[in-house]
């Protein structure tokens, strides 16, 4: 009970912060928090315009990169992730919106948090290295085109037009302003859209974003323009903490979609952790604990009336770009967002909508490594045709979806790849002690096969099509000391193979059996039946006595001094 009981704390206290943590914020606090300054300005479009975008308005945006924010910093496992809204969770919360409303999300996102916690504590993070680069390309490029049709309706200043498939909303929205065009709207989103894509390559450090949108709300306000819709008014502060979203009667019709905010919550953070420790030289995130501290974050962000937040790449990105160490600089990205959501919430709320939508339609277009994408589809074309099949499917469908298709797609196309790598080839014999005359007679009356690499489900009916195609001899020895891997199904292919060639009179010998392939054969029956009468050997030459010692029984090898000489040498050739 003890020793359990020190198991398990020592699991919790592993995820907890540390010593170490508290070390790395004190080894160089100015750098930090000019860097978490510097990421708060990039964040707080963002986070209003995801917030937008969700449908639960930039209020909420803000909430979740405030609390979730700052938890995700002192509880997560990387010195370097910034958490928050980000544009692959609007995806997946815009129709949970249209379904279940503002208070299903909330509900969705507590669930979703307490499934990241107990994904911690099963210590599940190392399964992120599993996902293939050709499926994360895939996933990102298609969150980028989503992302960018999303913000079509702000961008053209027209309401959001209903239904749930980011195509037909877009398309509504453009029938609409050709009905009645908003030239303001339009002019607005592609002026600070490209004010940050140019910028970027002009000076990269330099935050454009926010200068575009500052620039943007002051000539709107100054200029009158109604057309030009502001954010609308914003709470000076945030919420009070509540649970009185949560209705434990929809638990089980939300499930479902917990599942997958939870997922995406789950790989885009490791995902966006893993690209800050490439960043960088010395610094590593640990899964386990990035999972625990999302998990927390994302507990506590529904309190505050806040969306499900996951780790941010751009957000990480300009983080480790200005120079941050330590989580310091994360937690002053969110504690600026705070004095900002109490201090200048009346200047927020008159950004216009459309400033926003620039700023995300730019983002979208920077989430798009080309150099990646074309690296991807220059390497295979299972890598080409995973990728793109993943993009569309996070297009039709829904991002797991796509994600779970990609997957699979990649799985069955290794395991061909795999599969194609096994070999059965006929080998010859070794003459071994056995004189010219007696070698050619033995091979006249045996074969020798040896199977390389996998004997699974995915390669083995191939091999039992071959074996059981063997031409009219009396032994066929069976060479294992090469086999790679084998599954139950290879085990029971080898069985029936073996079983077939018997009732043709055919004795099968097997040599090489590794130990590790012995217990799945002997739970299908093979291991017994290849070891009746001592047909299993430890070498081949071992098997190739007893193939003639069988032959001899059978009267076979009796017929070599009967034959004349120049038969048996014209034989010995053959």
């Amino acid at each position: 009970m003890t020793t359990a009981f020190s198991r398990a704390w020592a699991r919790i206290a592993a995820l907890l912060p540390g010593r170490e943590d508290l070390a790395q914020v004190g080894r160089n606090p100015r750098r930090d928090l000019l860097a978490g300054l510097t990421v708060a300005i990039v964040a707080l479009p963002l986070a209003l315009g995801f917030g937008v975008s969700s449908g639960l308005g930039a209020e909420a945006g803000l909430a979740t990169a405030v609390v979730a924010g700052a938890l995700a910093a002192v509880f997560g496992g990387s010195n370097l992730q910034v958490s928050g809204p980000t544009g692959a969770m609007t995806v997946v919360l815009v129709p949970i919106v249209g379904r279940y409303g503002p208070t299903g999300v909330l509900t969705v996102g507590l669930m979703a948090g307490v499934m990241l916690v107990g994904l911690a504590a099963l210590r599940a993070g190392k399964y992120m290295q599993y996902v293939p680069a050709p499926v994360v390309e895939g996933f990102t490029l298609g969150i980028a085109c989503v992302i960018g049709l999303q913000q079509i309706p702000n961008a053209l200043g027209v309401p959001k037009p209903e239904g749930d498939r980011v195509l037909v909303v877009t398309w509504r929205a453009v029938e609409e302003f050709a009905d009645s065009p908003n030239w303001t709207a339009v002019g607005f989103a592609l002026a600070v859209a490209a004010v940050m894509l140019l910028g970027a390559r002009w000076r990269p450090t330099v935050p454009f974003s926010i200068l575009a949108v500052i620039a943007a709300t002051i000539v709107a306000q100054l200029a009158h323009l109604d057309a030009a819709k502001p954010i609308g008014a914003l709470p000076a502060g945030l919420p009070v903490p509540s649970l009185s979203f949560l209705d434990l009667g929809s638990l089980d019709s939300l499930l479902t979609s917990a599942v997958a905010v939870a997922a995406l919550a789950a790989l885009e953070s490791l995902l966006s952790a893993s690209v800050g420790d490439g960043m960088t030289v010395g610094q590593k995130h640990d899964p386990d604990r990035e999972l625990f501290g999302q998990g927390l974050a994302n507990i506590a962000a529904p309190l505050f009336g806040g969306v499900p937040a996951t780790g941010a790449i751009a957000r990480t990105a300009v983080n480790v770009r200005t120079g941050a160490s330590s989580r310091l600089a994360a937690l002053t990205h969110a504690a600026v967002l705070a004095v900002i959501v109490f201090a200048a919430a009346p200047l927020v709320s008159k950004i216009p909508l459309a400033a926003l939508a620039g700023v995300l339609l730019a983002t979208a277009i920077r989430m798009v490594e080309v150099g990646s994408l074309k690296a991807m589809a220059k390497a295979t074309r299972s890598d080409a045709l995973i990728l793109v099949l993943t993009a569309v499917a996070t297009l039709a469908l829904d991002l797991v979806y796509a994600v779970i298709i990609g997957l699979v797609v990649a799985s069955a196309l290794a395991l061909r790849a795999v599969a194609k790598q096994a070999r059965f080839d006929q080998v010859p014999l070794d003459r071994g002690d056995h004189s010219a005359e007696e070698h050619a007679l033995l091979a006249e009356h045996i074969v020798a096969y040896r199977i390389d690499g996998p004997l699974f489900f995915a390669a083995a009916h191939r091999f039992l099509l071959e074996l059981t195609e063997v031409a009219d001899v009396r032994v066929v020895i069976l060479r294992m000391s090469r086999v790679s891997t084998m599954d139950a199904t290879g085990a029971l292919v080898l069985k029936d193979a073996v079983e077939k060639l018997n009732r043709r009179g055919i004795l099968v010998l097997a040599s090489g059996i590794r130990p590790g392939q012995r217990q799945v054969l002997d739970s299908v029956g093979a291991l017994d039946l290849l070891g009746h009468e001592g047909r299993e050997y430890a070498t081949t030459p071992d098997a190739i006595r007893g193939a003639r010692d069988h032959l001899e029984t059978a009267g076979v090898l009796s017929a070599v001094a009967a034959r004349p000489t120049e038969a048996t040498s014209e034989e010995a050739v053959r």
